[in-house]
């Protein structure tokens, strides 16, 4: 088992490592000028060259790269040039609107997807199991910023339940902060919901015709009880994997449902970063989503060796 943590772990490093240097000099191989965008193309070339030696830009890409790296490692991730203010700052402000909303939202996935996953599969062939797979493929099928405006139009403009968008700080009012996540998480949970739920009703329909699943309803088991005791469990490697990539896509890309309910989430920090230029707020937002989601990835692996322990023993 401490061999297999190992592997797992070596290759998150690797993987952080790989990402950063990819980020970085991908960035700088960005055409345009930084210091030239921030002050303007009036700017004189002495104001230009005395702005780059102060934002460190002169200096070579390598000593830029391990000066950022071990900034990082010591929790400094650069100031903003365009906001002014510490990025770590700026992030955090930002992952306390996108981290609890793609957690709802993997949660209203998860309490929907799998459910409706068994019920299809025990119910293959007939006509529950059709309809809910239709279902499922038109969840999928959908937009999550159209089903975003409808349930706007639903919930917000005719019954005014729930507010159109906008967030309250969690500070200022935590029952307005969970209302304004409300209708994003459904809009983002609805497409991940169908995609589990086609999942699991494989995998269960897989596990279906496995010997153990036969001894099972030999002894006297019905499809259904068979399916829910010994079933699910064999089913959930598949699962689990759709569930880390769900969640590291929830994390990265909920710009677009950010903007459609008007969330400072961290998609819209980075997509106002990049069309400004701030390449610090840039690199250092990326690595903070690539580490998110390189932890999410390391966790469901570590989640495969609670499913099937043959994993520990083939590891260790």
């Amino acid at each position: 088992m401490s061999v297999y943590l190992l592997r797992r772990f070596g290759g998150f490093v690797v993987t952080l490592i790989v990402a950063a240097a990819i980020i970085f000099f991908l960035l700088d191989l960005l055409p345009g000028d930084p210091a030239r965008f921030i002050l303007g193309i009036n700017a004189s070339p002495d104001a230009v060259a005395a702005l780059r030696q102060q934002m460190g830009l002169d200096a070579p890409a390598g000593q830029r790269f391990l000066g950022w790296i071990w900034g990082m490692l010591q929790g400094d991730f650069g100031v903003s040039h365009t906001q002014r203010a510490p990025v770590a700052r700026l992030i955090a402000e930002r992952l306390a609107v996108t981290l609890p909303l793609s957690v709802f939202a993997m949660i209203i996935s998860v309490a929907v997807g799998l459910p409706i996953g068994i019920i299809a599969a025990r119910r293959r062939g007939k006509f529950t199991d059709t309809a809910l797979m239709v279902m499922a493929q038109t969840g999928v099928a959908v937009p999550n910023f159209w089903f975003g405006m409808l349930l706007t139009l639903l919930f917000a403009v005719t019954l005014h339940w729930l507010p159109t968008g906008g967030f309250t700080p969690w500070d200022e009012d935590v029952w307005k902060a969970l209302r304004g996540l409300i209708l994003p998480s459904l809009a983002l949970a609805l497409p991940q919901a169908s995609i589990l739920a086609r999942v699991m009703r494989t995998a269960l329909v897989d596990v279906a015709g496995q010997d153990f699943i036969r001894t099972a309803r030999a002894k006297g088991m019905t499809m259904g009880e068979a399916l829910w005791r010994h079933g699910v469990r064999n089913a959930l490697l598949p699962v689990l994997t759709i569930l880390g990539l769900q969640f590291g896509y929830l994390v990265a890309g909920t710009i677009v449902v950010e903007n459609v309910f008007f969330l400072p989430g961290l998609g819209r920090l980075i997509f106002t970063a990049i069309s400004e230029r701030d390449l610090v707020l840039v690199r250092s937002a990326t690595i903070v989503l690539v580490v998110m989601v390189s932890i999410t990835m390391l966790l469901v692996d570590l989640a495969y060796t609670l499913v099937d322990p043959r994993l520990r023993r083939a590891g260790s």
